[in-house]
């Protein structure tokens, strides 16, 4: 029988008084281990947390989602991400049901296995109908992971980050939306990179796509604030008029 812990209720209270600070269009991550030991120790295990935690994120999802805020459920170390995604794909399948993301999972480009995984959880979207919210970073937690787990050099990162962003605005991962494959299913991106060149390429080929007609998927951009605003400022130079988050070109800049 699940117990009251104080620490998910301080997260959750938290987390509900935040959404007074958001306007409309805006991105909040979320930590999810920052909920207390026994949410940590339910990762750990690659299980579902308590009921309690299921219902604080259900009640933050839902007035998040009537704000019109979207969610992004950060990747963690490697020791709590499989019960993390495995929670993230819960939230997708309950609230990205009205043709796009609210709720948005992190995928790290410098895990080996993360084409895999990403082509793994396209069946979900494909078979069940709704929107797979794909971020998309390179990640952080070279120091402290497993290294066999990471990429043996940085150029391999790379090309990993670019293959499934690319991919991802063709409509074409591994099996999903190739020829003589499945169907591609809803997918909105969202690219989080402090490296301007990455982020810069994405919106080219994203704006290539637009203008020429060709089948893409919305795309967002973001860093943290502070940390590379010099490519913040390029991406606001480069911003259209429309905010529309089901648009296929609509750019916000968090």
């Amino acid at each position: 029988m699940d117990t009251h812990c104080p620490h998910i209720e301080a997260w959750r209270e938290g987390t509900v008084k935040t959404i007074k600070l958001l306007d409309k269009g805006d991105y909040l991550p979320v930590k999810l281990t920052g909920t207390g030991p026994s949410v940590t120790q339910a990762f750990s295990a690659g299980e579902i947390p308590s009921q309690q935690m299921i219902d604080a994120l259900g009640e933050i999802c839902t007035k998040y989602k009537d704000r019109n805020v979207r969610i992004l459920v950060d990747a963690e170390s490697q020791h709590f991400q499989r019960g993390i995604h495995n929670m993230a794909l819960e939230l997708m399948r309950k609230f990205n049901r009205d043709g796009y993301a609210h709720v948005f999972n992190t995928y790290q480009a410098y895990l080996k296995s993360t084409s895999y995984t990403l082509a793994k959880d396209l069946a979900a979207p494909s078979e069940e109908g709704f929107t797979l919210g794909l971020k998309l970073v390179r990640g952080a937690y070279i120091t402290s992971e497993e290294r066999s787990l990471i990429h043996n050099k940085k150029e391999a990162t790379d090309e990993a980050y670019s293959g499934i962003a690319q991919g991802a605005l063709r409509q074409e991962i591994e099996e999903f939306g190739v020829k003589n494959g499945h169907k591609f299913p809803s997918v909105n991106l969202f690219l989080a990179s402090h490296n301007e060149a990455s982020v810069l390429a994405v919106y080219q080929w994203h704006q290539q796509r637009v203008t020429c007609g060709l089948p893409t998927v919305p795309v967002d951009f973001g860093q943290l604030h502070g940390m590379a605003d010099e490519v913040s400022f390029s991406l606001l130079q480069l911003k259209g008029p429309d905010g529309d988050p089901r648009s296929t070109s609509a750019q916000h800049v968090g």
